[in-house]
């Protein structure tokens, strides 16, 4: 745990919801927040307890998940870096909805609620520009969902390895990635039922996709692109 060092600051600075603000807003909107490190999976929060602050993703990712009848989890939305998540929260009710699970390697920014509602209460332009970040947000995520519920299931799966690989090309390794998710959380994540997954990653294996686990390797990129642009039998 610490505070943000100014290169955190920068990468908080990033996120949706505060990227519009300029760094003095920012460091006066972040007072009393820290960062924390998970070398290893932990939950974050629980459903129903008291969302006394939000986050940001830094490093790693966050589960937001429910649980079924049966005890099992079933996954609401994953967060990357740089984004917040949580705030709509303590905002709100002020209680935690859904149950949260951090991954290992993550790092997260943790904003106490009562102090930033305060800022926020104190400085009432500040809260405008965070109103204009959630919409430019807002619009995003309706164009994302658009252009995700145009696509096939295995066009939803090859943009999101060609995501990945582009994430790889300064190692030199863009035609072999790992998974950063299991696949039923993969397949939660494009919005697909997971026997859709296994059928979509054989689909993909006429383009030069094989697996090996969470080891994925692409032959051929260019065809993985063609895939996702003009389509392919579903």
């Amino acid at each position: 745990m610490g505070t943000l060092a100014s290169s955190d600051l920068d990468l908080v600075a990033q996120a949706p919801l505060l990227a519009g603000l300029g760094t003095g807003e920012l460091a006066v909107l972040l007072d009393g927040a820290h960062v924390q490190a998970y070398p290893e999976v932990e939950l974050l929060f629980s459903q129903g307890d008291k969302a006394d602050r939000f986050f940001v993703v830094l490093e790693g990712r966050v589960n937001l998940f429910a649980l079924t009848e049966t005890g099992d989890q079933s996954i609401i939305e994953v967060f990357d870096p740089i984004c917040t998540f949580a705030e709509a929260a303590i905002f709100s009710s002020g209680i935690f909805p859904l149950n949260c699970e951090v991954a290992a390697g993550s790092r997260l920014v943790h904003i106490p609620a009562a102090l930033f509602l305060k800022r926020l209460a104190d400085n009432p332009a500040m809260g405008l520009t965070l109103l204009s970040g959630l919409s430019r947000w807002q619009t995003r995520l309706v164009h994302e969902i658009s252009e995700l519920k145009s696509k096939s299931p295995s066009q939803r799966l090859a943009t999101f390895l060609l995501a990945l690989a582009a994430k790889e090309v300064g190692s030199g390794n863009s035609e072999r990635v790992r998974l950063p998710l299991t696949k039923s959380v993969l397949a939660s994540r494009i919005g697909i039922a997971p026997e859709s997954l296994s059928r979509a990653l054989n689909r993909l294996k006429a383009v030069g996709v094989e697996t090996h686990g969470r080891e994925v390797e692409i032959t051929d990129i260019e065809a993985l692109r063609r895939l996702v642009r003009d389509g392919g039998g579903d």
